[in-house]
């Protein structure tokens, strides 16, 4: 909660639209322990403009319908690189 309460007394969610995406990502980062994050790579997700859509097996499983090709995993700005790398 004081994590939450300093980013609302600083006025971002207000001023600068801070999204609950990057909250959350960063309140796992600080507060969770690396075995409690999962990385959901066989869910896709469509936040306009980057998409995560399952690849290979992961796609053919379920009832996707994004392309496998249009996805921001493993361009230069996601971070999925260093989240899979902690895990080597």
């Amino acid at each position: 909660m004081d994590f939450f309460e300093y980013l609302d007394k600083a006025g971002g969610f207000y001023y600068e639209r801070w999204g609950d995406a990057p909250v959350h990502s960063i309140g796992a980062a600080l507060f969770a322990k690396k075995d409690q994050i999962k990385f959901f790579d066989d869910i896709g997700y469509r936040h306009e403009p980057f998409q995560h859509c399952p690849q290979g097996d992961a796609h053919t499983r379920g009832n996707c319908w994004c392309d496998p090709k249009n996805n921001f995993d493993f361009e230069w700005y996601s971070c999925t690189n260093k989240y899979l790398a902690m895990w080597k």
